[in-house]
């Protein structure tokens, strides 16, 4: 499972929010991305674009 943080605030969350990407998949070369809060209250589903402009990879935790 990778950890991303927040560089901005997007979709009402505060910069440094942290997330874990909960699963990916791409169709016809769209890629689209889960993530989760840290405490896996709240999910939101993000294309890839937004994943680069506004997340930052930290770290992959097994």
């Amino acid at each position: 499972m990778k950890v991303y943080r927040l560089k901005r605030q997007f979709n009402g969350y505060k910069k440094g929010t942290h997330f874990y990407l909960i699963s990916e998949s791409e169709f016809i070369g769209v890629k689209e991305f889960v993530l989760r809060t840290k405490d896996l209250a709240n999910r939101i589903s993000i294309n890839e674009r937004e994943l680069l402009k506004n997340f930052i990879f930290i770290k992959e935790i097994f």
